[in-house]
């Protein structure tokens, strides 16, 4: 039987060109002691609204508030099959020079530098979202990706695409 497990995430810049990740404690199940940005499961109440899950996200993990944090928009939708369990992640981004206020025993959290980035251990799906992110920048409309093997490579990879509503074009 194919689950769904639905997740939001941010990646909140400040003015110093540096983005907000998460070392990931030994002990977390997913992606342990790798680097990742803020994020979770969206609760049942949240089924709707994926934004209101990273807001809260953001809270529970930095302690940092909503109205502390700018321009937090949707730029990604990424869609993978892990097994029998399909992923849905929607990515936020946004900027705050608020520094996390809390510890949070999901991991230790860093301003990295833009340049820096993707030098960490990231998760596949995460680096491959970074990488077309520091190439394409934000952009008005967002992207989906579905994760799946290149035609080319037989590899795995990310199909991108920009996500418009087709009647609108």
């Amino acid at each position: 039987m194919i689950t769904l497990r639905m997740m939001s995430t941010a990646l909140l810049w400040n003015s110093r060109n540096e983005l907000l990740m998460m070392k990931r404690s030994l002990t977390r199940t997913l992606s342990p002691g790798l680097w990742a940005a803020i994020g979770g499961h969206l609760e049942p109440d949240e089924l709707n609204n994926p934004r209101a899950a990273c807001l809260r996200e953001i809270w529970e993990e930095t302690g940092i508030e909503h109205d502390e944090i700018q321009g937090l928009r949707l730029q990604y939708i990424l869609l993978r099959l892990n097994g029998q369990e399909v992923r849905q992640q929607f990515f936020y981004v946004g900027s705050t020079d608020v520094n996390p206020r809390i510890t949070t025993p999901e991991g230790e959290l860093h301003w990295v530098p833009k340049d820096l980035v993707l030098e960490r251990p990231l998760p596949f799906i995460f680096r491959n979202l970074l990488e077309h992110y520091l190439v394409a920048g934000p952009t008005t409309t967002p992207w989906i990706g579905s994760a799946g093997v290149s035609e080319q490579s037989n590899l795995p990879t990310i199909h991108w695409h920009p996500f418009v509503d087709p009647m609108e074009v």
